[in-house]
């Protein structure tokens, strides 16, 4: 998910790993918070894949700097990546789901509406599987873990009525 962060920050202008990092922390800091020890393997992966630039220039101060921008096949790249199917963990689900949605602007309107039905089918699939554990004879005893997965299973019905309202 890191490289996607990359790319769709990249879309709007340059910027240094600083800056990557940052306005990642601003656009998307409330569904995850990559840090610079995972920023910086991505963008050696995407430079290395063709999928940004860079830029070298000297600073006012003297110091080098590092600029990464986005190439037309890193933009073909995110979109590849936005499509991918999603995880199977329920865990990463609703971070992974976020982050998807806050970034479909870009997407068509025909893989929008594929990107929503991918988010609504796991978003069902992880909703059943979380009452089936609810009914399950091995949690009857533990209160905490039933509220837990009611409060999942709501979140999961939340997504579904969010996409349905789009």
């Amino acid at each position: 998910m890191t490289e996607l962060l990359i790319l769709y920050v990249l879309l709007r202008r340059d910027f240094t790993m600083y800056a990557i990092h940052k306005r990642i922390t601003e656009l998307f800091g409330s569904f995850t918070n990559p840090s610079f020890g995972a920023i910086k393997p991505a963008l050696t992966r995407l430079e290395k894949q063709e999928f940004i630039t860079t830029t070298k220039v000297m600073s006012e101060g003297g110091r080098l700097a590092i600029f990464y921008s986005i190439t037309k096949e890193g933009e073909k790249h995110l979109k590849k990546l936005l499509l991918t199917p999603m995880t199977k963990n329920p865990l990463q689900f609703f971070s992974e789901a976020g982050v998807r949605l806050a970034c479909c602007d870009i997407l068509s309107d025909t893989d929008k509406q594929e990107l929503y039905n991918e988010i609504t089918t796991k978003a069902l699939l992880h909703k059943i599987n979380a009452k089936n554990t609810l009914e399950s004879e091995y949690i009857s005893t533990n209160d905490i873990q039933k509220e837990v997965l009611k409060n999942n299973i709501s979140e999961f019905e939340n997504i579904v009525k969010l996409i349905e309202n789009i």
